[in-house]
Protein backbone atom coordinates (compact mmCIF):
# COMPACT_ATOMS: atom_id res chain seq x y z
CA UNK A 1 0.00 0.00 0.00
CA UNK A 2 1.15 3.62 -1.27
CA UNK A 3 1.81 5.81 1.69
CA UNK A 4 -0.40 9.10 2.38
CA UNK A 5 0.77 12.35 0.58
CA UNK A 6 1.98 14.95 3.05
CA UNK A 7 -0.06 17.79 1.12
CA UNK A 8 -2.78 18.74 3.70
CA UNK A 9 -3.74 22.02 2.37
CA UNK A 10 -4.32 20.97 -0.91
CA UNK A 11 -6.67 18.52 0.37
CA UNK A 12 -8.13 20.65 2.50
CA UNK A 13 -9.11 22.88 0.06
CA UNK A 14 -10.18 20.15 -2.91
CA UNK A 15 -13.38 19.75 -0.61
CA UNK A 16 -14.54 23.27 -0.33
CA UNK A 17 -17.66 23.82 -3.53
CA UNK A 18 -15.80 26.82 -6.13
CA UNK A 19 -17.47 28.19 -8.63
CA UNK A 20 -16.52 28.47 -12.09
CA UNK A 21 -15.76 32.15 -10.89
CA UNK A 22 -13.31 31.33 -8.62
CA UNK A 23 -10.12 30.71 -8.75
CA UNK A 24 -8.44 29.06 -5.39
CA UNK A 25 -4.82 29.47 -5.01
CA UNK A 26 -3.47 26.13 -4.38
CA UNK A 27 0.12 25.50 -3.68
CA UNK A 28 3.54 24.62 -5.25
CA UNK A 29 3.22 23.09 -9.05
CA UNK A 30 6.37 21.73 -11.10
CA UNK A 31 6.20 21.20 -14.58
CA UNK A 32 8.57 19.06 -16.24
CA UNK A 33 8.82 19.68 -20.22
CA UNK A 34 8.33 23.42 -21.50
CA UNK A 35 6.30 22.83 -24.82
CA UNK A 36 2.54 24.02 -25.69
CA UNK A 37 0.50 22.28 -22.71
CA UNK A 38 2.79 23.50 -20.50
CA UNK A 39 2.41 27.10 -21.83
CA UNK A 40 -1.15 26.52 -21.27
CA UNK A 41 -1.60 24.91 -18.21
CA UNK A 42 1.10 27.50 -16.58
CA UNK A 43 -0.89 30.62 -17.71
CA UNK A 44 -3.81 29.35 -15.79
CA UNK A 45 -1.96 28.23 -13.04
CA UNK A 46 -0.27 31.62 -12.43
CA UNK A 47 -3.63 33.23 -12.98
CA UNK A 48 -4.92 31.01 -10.44
CA UNK A 49 -2.19 32.50 -7.60
CA UNK A 50 -0.55 29.30 -7.97
CA UNK A 51 3.11 29.04 -7.62
CA UNK A 52 4.83 27.57 -10.19
CA UNK A 53 8.37 26.12 -11.30
CA UNK A 54 9.21 25.45 -15.20
CA UNK A 55 11.96 22.93 -15.73
CA UNK A 56 13.34 22.10 -18.83
CA UNK A 57 16.50 20.69 -20.00
CA UNK A 58 16.96 23.80 -22.27
CA UNK A 59 17.51 26.11 -19.08
CA UNK A 60 17.29 29.46 -20.96
CA UNK A 61 14.00 28.33 -22.35
CA UNK A 62 12.83 27.86 -18.35
CA UNK A 63 14.06 31.20 -17.69
CA UNK A 64 12.13 33.06 -20.35
CA UNK A 65 8.86 30.86 -20.37
CA UNK A 66 8.33 31.99 -16.36
CA UNK A 67 9.58 35.62 -16.94
CA UNK A 68 6.92 35.68 -19.70
CA UNK A 69 4.35 34.18 -17.30
CA UNK A 70 5.10 36.52 -14.34
CA UNK A 71 3.68 36.15 -11.01
CA UNK A 72 6.65 34.89 -9.57
CA UNK A 73 6.81 31.88 -12.00
CA UNK A 74 10.44 30.76 -11.14
CA UNK A 75 12.84 28.42 -13.64
CA UNK A 76 13.95 25.50 -11.57
CA UNK A 77 17.07 22.09 -12.82
CA UNK A 78 16.51 19.52 -14.60
CA UNK A 79 16.87 16.32 -12.52
CA UNK A 80 16.81 18.13 -9.47
CA UNK A 81 14.14 17.53 -6.80
CA UNK A 82 11.10 19.44 -8.27
CA UNK A 83 9.77 22.41 -5.45
CA UNK A 84 5.77 21.98 -6.26
CA UNK A 85 3.60 19.07 -4.51
CA UNK A 86 2.28 18.67 -7.87
CA UNK A 87 4.72 18.01 -10.62
CA UNK A 88 3.16 18.15 -14.25
CA UNK A 89 4.77 15.87 -16.57
CA UNK A 90 4.25 17.30 -19.38
CA UNK A 91 6.93 15.41 -22.12
CA UNK A 92 5.69 13.47 -25.00
CA UNK A 93 4.84 9.75 -24.21
CA UNK A 94 7.94 8.11 -26.21
CA UNK A 95 10.12 9.20 -23.29
CA UNK A 96 7.77 10.60 -20.43
CA UNK A 97 8.43 6.83 -18.78
CA UNK A 98 12.29 7.59 -19.42
CA UNK A 99 12.47 11.11 -17.81
CA UNK A 100 9.99 9.87 -14.44
CA UNK A 101 12.73 7.10 -14.11
CA UNK A 102 15.57 9.33 -14.40
CA UNK A 103 13.90 11.47 -11.60
CA UNK A 104 14.02 8.35 -9.71
CA UNK A 105 13.26 9.40 -5.78
CA UNK A 106 13.12 12.94 -6.38
CA UNK A 107 9.39 12.14 -7.39
CA UNK A 108 8.73 10.52 -4.01
CA UNK A 109 5.62 11.81 -2.36
CA UNK A 110 4.16 13.84 -5.38
CA UNK A 111 1.25 13.93 -6.66
CA UNK A 112 2.47 13.25 -10.55
CA UNK A 113 -0.01 14.48 -13.50
CA UNK A 114 0.32 12.55 -16.79
CA UNK A 115 -0.72 14.79 -19.39
CA UNK A 116 0.72 12.69 -22.72
CA UNK A 117 -0.98 11.47 -25.29
CA UNK A 118 -0.16 7.92 -26.89
CA UNK A 119 -1.40 7.86 -30.60
CA UNK A 120 0.54 6.64 -33.31
CA UNK A 121 2.07 9.32 -35.99
CA UNK A 122 -1.29 9.31 -37.46
CA UNK A 123 -3.15 9.82 -34.69
CA UNK A 124 -5.54 7.01 -35.81
CA UNK A 125 -5.12 4.61 -32.90
CA UNK A 126 -3.13 4.38 -29.37
CA UNK A 127 0.05 2.46 -29.65
CA UNK A 128 0.26 1.13 -25.95
CA UNK A 129 -0.30 -2.88 -25.64
CA UNK A 130 -4.05 -3.75 -24.70
CA UNK A 131 -4.33 -3.71 -21.18
CA UNK A 132 -2.24 -0.79 -20.36
CA UNK A 133 -1.70 3.24 -20.95
CA UNK A 134 1.07 5.50 -21.18
CA UNK A 135 0.24 6.53 -17.12
CA UNK A 136 0.22 3.22 -15.72
CA UNK A 137 3.85 2.65 -17.60
CA UNK A 138 4.78 5.83 -16.14
CA UNK A 139 3.51 4.21 -12.50
CA UNK A 140 5.81 1.39 -12.73
CA UNK A 141 8.79 3.18 -12.82
CA UNK A 142 7.89 6.24 -10.10
CA UNK A 143 8.96 5.68 -6.38
CA UNK A 144 5.74 3.93 -4.41
CA UNK A 145 4.85 7.06 -2.54
CA UNK A 146 4.65 8.66 -5.78
CA UNK A 147 1.01 8.84 -7.24
CA UNK A 148 0.50 9.03 -11.04
CA UNK A 149 -2.66 10.28 -12.01
CA UNK A 150 -3.83 11.07 -15.99
CA UNK A 151 -5.18 14.44 -16.90
CA UNK A 152 -5.15 17.16 -19.41
CA UNK A 153 -4.82 15.00 -22.55
CA UNK A 154 -8.57 15.24 -23.33
CA UNK A 155 -8.35 18.91 -24.38
CA UNK A 156 -5.84 20.61 -26.95
CA UNK A 157 -3.34 23.08 -25.43
CA UNK A 158 -4.57 26.04 -27.60
CA UNK A 159 -8.01 25.39 -26.57
CA UNK A 160 -6.65 25.54 -22.49
CA UNK A 161 -5.28 28.71 -23.19
CA UNK A 162 -8.32 30.47 -23.99
CA UNK A 163 -10.69 32.07 -21.50
CA UNK A 164 -13.41 29.80 -19.96
CA UNK A 165 -14.13 26.57 -18.50
CA UNK A 166 -13.81 22.91 -19.82
CA UNK A 167 -14.06 20.07 -19.00
CA UNK A 168 -11.06 18.07 -17.87
CA UNK A 169 -11.15 14.58 -17.43
CA UNK A 170 -8.66 12.57 -15.26
CA UNK A 171 -7.67 8.89 -13.48
CA UNK A 172 -5.88 7.69 -10.82
CA UNK A 173 -5.64 5.23 -8.19
CA UNK A 174 -5.17 7.02 -5.05
CA UNK A 175 -8.13 9.25 -3.94
CA UNK A 176 -6.35 11.63 -1.74
CA UNK A 177 -4.29 12.52 -5.35
CA UNK A 178 -7.14 12.63 -7.33
CA UNK A 179 -8.75 15.11 -4.36
CA UNK A 180 -5.63 17.05 -4.71
CA UNK A 181 -5.92 16.99 -9.00
CA UNK A 182 -9.51 17.68 -8.67
CA UNK A 183 -8.39 20.84 -6.70
CA UNK A 184 -5.67 22.08 -8.60
CA UNK A 185 -8.21 21.58 -12.20
CA UNK A 186 -10.59 23.77 -10.72
CA UNK A 187 -8.67 26.75 -9.43
CA UNK A 188 -7.40 27.10 -13.24
CA UNK A 189 -11.39 27.53 -13.83
CA UNK A 190 -12.01 24.64 -15.49
CA UNK A 191 -14.17 21.32 -14.39
CA UNK A 192 -12.60 18.40 -13.15
CA UNK A 193 -14.05 15.34 -14.22
CA UNK A 194 -12.97 11.74 -12.19
CA UNK A 195 -13.29 8.88 -14.69
CA UNK A 196 -12.34 5.97 -12.49
CA UNK A 197 -8.79 4.21 -11.19
CA UNK A 198 -5.34 4.49 -13.71
CA UNK A 199 -7.01 1.53 -15.94
CA UNK A 200 -9.17 4.22 -17.36
CA UNK A 201 -6.34 5.79 -18.35
CA UNK A 202 -6.32 4.02 -21.73
CA UNK A 203 -9.69 4.76 -22.40
CA UNK A 204 -9.06 8.96 -21.66
CA UNK A 205 -5.68 8.65 -23.94
CA UNK A 206 -8.18 6.83 -26.66
CA UNK A 207 -9.61 10.36 -26.63
CA UNK A 208 -6.96 11.71 -28.69
CA UNK A 209 -7.74 10.02 -31.66
CA UNK A 210 -11.26 10.82 -31.48
CA UNK A 211 -10.57 14.22 -30.94
CA UNK A 212 -8.07 14.58 -34.12
CA UNK A 213 -10.69 12.44 -36.20
CA UNK A 214 -13.51 15.11 -35.28
CA UNK A 215 -11.10 18.09 -36.03
CA UNK A 216 -9.70 16.24 -39.22
CA UNK A 217 -13.34 15.46 -40.47
CA UNK A 218 -15.43 18.65 -40.04
CA UNK A 219 -15.54 19.58 -36.23
CA UNK A 220 -12.53 21.79 -36.67
CA UNK A 221 -9.81 21.91 -34.10
CA UNK A 222 -11.45 24.32 -31.84
CA UNK A 223 -13.37 21.76 -30.39
CA UNK A 224 -13.17 20.48 -26.34
CA UNK A 225 -14.73 17.35 -25.03
CA UNK A 226 -17.21 17.77 -22.39
CA UNK A 227 -20.02 16.18 -20.33
CA UNK A 228 -23.59 17.43 -19.85
CA UNK A 229 -25.18 16.42 -16.76
CA UNK A 230 -29.20 16.04 -16.83
CA UNK A 231 -30.98 16.61 -13.92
Amino acid sequence: MRRPIAAPRLIAESQVQISESEHTPMGSISFIGLGGMTNAIAARAVKGGNTVELIGRDAAKAKSLAATLGGGATAGTFGAVPTGDIVVLAVPYTNAAQVAAQYGSALAGKVLIDISNTFNADATRVVTPEGTSGAQEIAKVVPESAHVVKAFNTVFGHVLAQDGSRDVLFAGDDAEAKAIVSAFITSLGLRPLDAGGLEMARWLEGVGPLLMGLARNGAGFNIAVGINTLN
